[in-house]
């Protein structure tokens, strides 16, 4: 019944998984909270507190994996300490294995059992343990404070003796929760913004938060069952690029967020289409860690193309980490709440939320996904 909560292995990642009121939700359910030394002091969350809520508090990783039932992790832990985890011990974490493929073999040369997050269905029930939509929220409003900082220029209308300021013209591709985010707070600072999304069914969504939806007709299918956006053919893509092309010419900030799940995340903005944007704009590129949505983008750099800037942060809701490991803290917890019944802990591997997240166990792959790409 024992669960360990692991630091972070990359100094760039501040969340943390576990807060004081989630230990105690773990110990009312019977479990033993053990954290690493330190692990939650970037996202505001003393060792101190941790260990009132009723944690207990260990100086090394190696210590924890060698002795609890579920280890905790942002990332996938180094090498020696997962040879030290128990065979029939549980990994849990957002884990991104559609975007680290390497990290599937790894957890394949144990027996112990790897679930990972972002493979979480997105089914009614699952919406509490739902980790892309927590964080990619945040994501999205941390996405318009960064162009805000960046952008040179004013967000809202201005009124002056001296003259009228107009509002900044802000463009979101991709209407999803961390777009629907952007575009409420790009409004909440006094933009005028604009978005566009191959989906037709989130019109409704975008005008209800006062955005111009743009869009190009299609008869195609432009989501999976899963919600998300599919790729689309070739023809859309070639009056879609026209219609970003003419919407970039009067926009002052963009904000992208187009992605397709296992794939390349699509170019939706062209070198072309960068060089004729009005000066001084911005482009927060939110799809950087899958290869970017704008063909200039860097991951984790902003750079500089003429008097445009363009960034690529992959650490967003990191850099809002206490909000974010509050939420990350709840959704962690209703995922492995079912699986603690007061006396163990066991996954039912015929439930859809754990069957569809476990990649490997007894040394094998499992997920059907990830066999598929083995072979």
């Amino acid at each position: 019944m024992k669960i360990g909560f692991l630091k972070s292995a990359h100094a760039a990642e501040k969340r943390f998984t576990l807060t004081p009121s989630m230990v105690k939700k773990y110990i009312n359910k019977g479990a033993t909270v053990w954290v690493e030394q330190g692990a939650g002091v970037s996202a505001n969350i003393s060792d101190e507190d941790l260990e009132q809520a009723g944690a207990h508090i260990h100086s090394t990783a190696a210590e924890i994996c060698s002795a609890v039932r579920v280890v905790v992790s942002m990332q996938l832990p180094a090498a020696e300490l997962l040879k030290k985890m128990k065979p029939d011990a549980a990994l849990v974490g957002p884990f991104f294995m559609q975007r680290h493929p390497e990290h599937v073999n790894v957890c394949a040369q144990y027996s112990f059992k790897t679930f990972s997050l972002e493979l979480i269905p997105r089914i009614s029930r699952a919406q509490n343990m739902d980790i892309l939509s927590s964080q990619s929220n945040l994501a999205g409003y941390k996405a318009v404070l960064e162009a805000a900082n960046i952008y040179q220029g004013a967000f809202p209308m201005m009124m002056t003796a001296a003259g009228l300021i107009s509002p900044a013209k802000v463009l979101v591709l991709g209407a999803g929760v961390a777009g629907l985010q952007a575009i409420a707070t790009a409004k909440r600072l006094g933009a005028q913004v604009s978005a566009f999304d191959v989906r037709p069914a989130v019109k409704e969504q975008v005008e209800s938060l006062g955005a111009k939806f743009i869009e190009v007709k299609s008869e195609a299918a432009s989501e999976d069952a899963g919600g998300y956006a599919t790729e689309m053919s070739e023809d859309y893509k070639m009056k879609q690029q026209q219609l970003i092309a003419n919407e970039l010419k009067k926009t002052n900030i963009v904000i992208t967020t187009a992605l397709v799940p296992g794939k390349r995340a699509p170019t939706l903005i062209t070198k072309d289409m960068v060089n004729a944007m009005p000066a001084g704009s911005v482009v927060i590129d939110m799809a950087a860690e899958a290869g970017g949505n704008c063909e200039y983008t860097k991951p984790d750099e902003c750079v500089r193309v003429g008097t445009v800037s363009i960034a690529g942060y992959t650490d967003l809701p990191s850099r809002v980490a206490p909000e974010a490991s509050k939420l990350l803290a709840q959704n962690i917890f209703h995922y492995l709440s079912p699986a603690i019944n007061g006396k163990e802990i066991a996954f039912d591997l015929d439930d859809e939320v754990y069957k569809q997240t476990l990649v490997t166990q007894g040394g094998e792959v499992v997920h059907e996904r990830f066999k598929q790409k083995e072979s």
